[in-house]
């Protein structure tokens, strides 16, 4: 059996869930039917693999190809509709779970990029865009700000992660390991950037010169 393939299936599985818990919460949030948490959550647990595979042309995309996905969002749904009333900070849930869903995500969308051929390069860059796509179609489609747009660093989180463990596997680190030290960075710098407000120097606007007349 090969380890690494069945931890890329684990992972994928766990991303999957994590995401469409936080878009079922998004759903809880805006008062919406049971129908509207599995929509919810489908699109936001399937969101960041179907555009890795798209981009790496793997078609038929993983939830067309098997129908766990798919069940894995409906359950996922279905639970967080029944359990949201006795969640008080729903939001916060929905930061923390987010921040353990990209810290796999982001690990696993390298992961299938280096399978595909791609470059150190595209490997990372496919770790985040792999793990952010998922809850920018949530937060547009239930219009609250995007997660992307807040000041705690979370781009570079993913980024740190998918990086670690390109690197790692490029200079022969076993599978597991390089995966789990991935995602243990990605998840500390997000946890970090939620507990202590960690942030990256933002731009500030100056006013422009004045050039004299000529």
């Amino acid at each position: 059996m090969d380890l690494g393939f069945s931890l890329l299936q684990v992972l994928d599985i766990i991303g999957v869930a994590v995401f469409a818990a936080t878009g079922a919460l998004a759903a809880s949030r805006k008062e919406l039917d049971i129908v509207g948490f599995v929509f919810l959550a489908a699109i936001t647990g399937i969101g960041g693999g179907t555009l890795r595979d798209v981009l790496l042309g793997e078609t038929p995309v993983f939830w067309i190809r098997s129908p766990q996905p798919v069940l894995v969002c409906v359950a996922a749904g279905v639970a967080v509709y029944f359990l949201a009333p006795f969640i008080e900070y729903r939001y916060r849930l929905l930061l923390w779970a987010d921040a353990i869903g990209i810290s796999g995500y982001c690990v696993m969308g390298a992961s299938r990029a280096l399978e595909a051929g791609a470059s150190p390069t595209g490997a990372i860059v496919m770790g985040i865009m792999t793990a952010s796509f998922g809850g920018i179609i949530r937060d547009i489609v239930v219009g609250e700000p995007s997660v992307l747009l807040r000041k705690e660093i979370y781009v570079t989180a993913t980024l740190a992660g998918a990086a670690f463990f390109v690197i790692a596997v490029r200079t022969g680190l076993p599978f597991w390991p390089a995966a789990f030290g991935g995602s243990l960075i990605a998840f500390a710098i997000r946890a970090g950037a939620l507990a202590f407000g960690w942030t990256l120097p933002g731009y500030r606007s100056r006013p422009g010169r004045d050039f004299p007349p000529r």
